[in-house]
């Protein structure tokens, strides 16, 4: 768990400089930095996206992934979740959703999560989550600078996450191929760029209910691969 944890820290540190700077920046030098998110998230997600080899079974499993989040309404779960934490810490601004959502996806959708998860579930020196969070600090930095606070609040879900995978992966390495994280990463790529256009504002999608899919994936993968 050593890598999770140095991680969740660099998010935490590069936040809470992105929130320093942010108080400080132009509207029209933060509105910059937002639309290099987005267009880095977007062009993020096509690259991973693109490298599938089961291009039916990530249908598929997107299909099955929204179909599940509708019907458990995660989206609104989450929104709800997210006005009881403005509330109960009293935050200000209406985009600590966004940020929370935003982060934490941009943090843990990669394939370097899941590798970085094996190397470490499997004893070896978490290198792989050092370069990770190296990456996602200065992330944080900017995420935080236009986003808010809310960015601060994805290291709980990544610990959450990350944690898990690598106390999962230090049980079943051996069953997690290099064609299921490839499809893995892939889904994960498909959830981003629909965040790009969530960010870019070009069209609004609930990600959050399509967040199912990367189990169904995995299932599928198991089954028919």
């Amino acid at each position: 768990m050593t890598g999770t944890v140095v991680n969740v820290l660099a998010v935490l540190a590069g936040g809470s400089i992105g929130l320093l700077i942010g108080s400080r920046m132009p509207e029209k030098y933060s509105k910059v930095f937002f639309h290099v998110v987005g267009l880095f998230t977007l062009v993020l997600g096509l690259s991973m996206a693109i490298k599938t080899d089961e291009p039916l079974l990530v249908v598929f499993s997107l299909i099955l992934g929204v179909l599940s989040g509708t019907l458990l309404d995660l989206q609104n779960r989450l929104d709800n979740l997210s006005n009881r934490l403005k509330n109960r810490f009293k935050i200000s601004g209406n985009r600590f959703s966004e940020g929370l959502v935003v982060a934490f996806l941009l943090y843990c959708m990669g394939s370097l999560t899941v590798l970085g998860a094996i190397e470490e579930g499997m004893g070896g020196t978490p290198k792989l989550f050092y370069l990770k969070s190296l990456m996602d600090g200065f992330s944080s930095i900017v995420l935080a600078s236009t986003l808010g606070v809310g960015v601060l609040f994805s290291a709980l879900p990544l610990l959450v996450y990350q944690g898990s995978l690598t106390l999962i992966a230090s049980f079943a390495a051996s069953s997690l191929s290099g064609s299921i994280i490839n499809e893995l990463s892939a889904v994960g790529g498909i959830l981003l760029v629909a965040l790009g256009f969530n960010i870019l504002e070009i069209k609004r999608f609930d990600v959050i209910n399509m967040l199912p899919a990367l189990l169904f994936i995995v299932l599928l993968m198991l089954l028919f691969s």
